[in-house]
């Protein structure tokens, strides 16, 4: 299904006259990540895959809002959509796992949001047409991780309902109801499969075998992918009931994923993959606060930004995988801080 729609018709997510605390930070992370990692032929960030996605996303956020970088992002976006469909393997965004394909999905919405250029919205839409075949689980509903069917994660499910509700508050009325539904019912099979344990902390999936919650680690961004999703749930529905899902599992994180309010991985020897996690979450949470206001999650946001500048840093300016200071450095390590410094400045 394609999609025509003038981008004045669109909510304003972002003001553009904003002007914050760590706009300047943010700024010089992004133009690290360019110098040290961006291959202008390829698009991609030292040739890694959904995390290139995460980063589109995070730049096409921070273009929407400052007015002095909106060019400069959507140059950059303009460049990795037209060089990295098909890198890797992968057919225009599109591959073996679901989850890849929802992390492009959501880069590309917000690359709409930045520019107002269909061509990103219809790109999204075509992913998550390819989203939807994985809706085959043996646990009464959801998506699989991958086109093998090797497991029920909770990462795709939440990029799942994710994509259909930002895609929905995007669309015109003819369709939107379509989208909405997707995001509803899966919502609905998610926060009843099990999945968000009583700690109101979401685990890493269920087994297969039992449909039951494979009792796997908590990380951060399976907590943050939700955040952005339920908060376009409620826009695109009106009901603040998804806005209080989302802030009991903001509080299930605080609790189980935070030393001295600074948001802390279980596994903090984390390659490139999980390097990108904690960036997730604070994006999530920016996204549930321009949604759902809480002085608590920019005080929270704040306070980590402000780690991160001068605790996280080595000398080249590469932000480390842990905010309190040490861990390794890496280019998602670094994305990662990009995102608290991107999320800390909106407010």
């Amino acid at each position: 299904m394609k999609f025509q729609r003038s981008i004045a018709l669109l909510p304003l997510l972002f003001s553009q006259q904003i002007v914050a605390e760590y706009d300047n930070e943010a700024h010089a992370a992004i133009d690290l990540i360019q110098r040290q990692w961006y291959n202008t032929e390829t698009g991609l960030w030292n040739n890694l895959w959904w995390q290139s996605g995460n980063i589109v996303e995070t730049i096409a956020r921070f273009g929407q809002y400052d007015a002095d970088f909106k060019q400069h992002a959507a140059n950059i976006v303009g460049n990795t959509f037209e060089k990295s469909g098909n890198q890797l393997g992968a057919n225009k965004w599109l591959n073996d796992y679901y989850d890849d394909e929802g992390w492009w999905a959501l880069g590309w919405i917000a690359s709409f949001d930045l520019t107002g250029d269909i061509k990103y919205l219809n790109t999204a839409i075509d992913i998550f047409n390819d989203m939807t075949t994985g809706y085959s689980t043996p646990c009464n509903g959801g998506i699989w991780w991958d086109k093998g069917h090797t497991s029920v994660p909770a990462i795709s499910n939440e990029l799942f309902i994710s994509v259909a509700a930002h895609i929905a508050n995007r669309v015109g009325d003819n369709v939107r109801d379509i989208y909405v539904d997707w995001a509803y019912r899966t919502w609905e099979w998610f926060k009843n499969s099990g999945v968000v344990n009583d700690q109101n902390t979401i685990n890493d999936g269920l087994d297969k075998n039992t449909c039951k919650n494979d009792g796997k680690p908590v990380f951060t961004y399976n907590q943050g992918v939700i955040l952005g999703g339920l908060a376009e749930l409620s826009r695109a529905t009106g009901d603040g009931r998804y806005l209080e899902e989302a802030n009991k599992i903001v509080n299930g994180a605080f609790g189980a994923l935070t030393q001295d309010g600074i948001l802390t991985e279980l596994f903090e020897n984390l390659d490139e993959q999980g390097a990108q996690f904690k960036g997730v979450f604070v994006r999530g949470l920016a996204a549930l606060q321009h949604q759902s206001p809480n002085g608590a999650y920019v005080d929270f946001l704040k306070k980590n930004a402000k780690s991160v500048l001068e605790k996280a840093r080595n000398n080249d300016g590469v932000i480390g995988t842990k905010w309190q200071g040490g861990g390794s450095f890496s280019t998602t390590s670094h994305s990662s801080g990009m995102d608290a410094l991107v999320a800390a400045s909106q407010f």
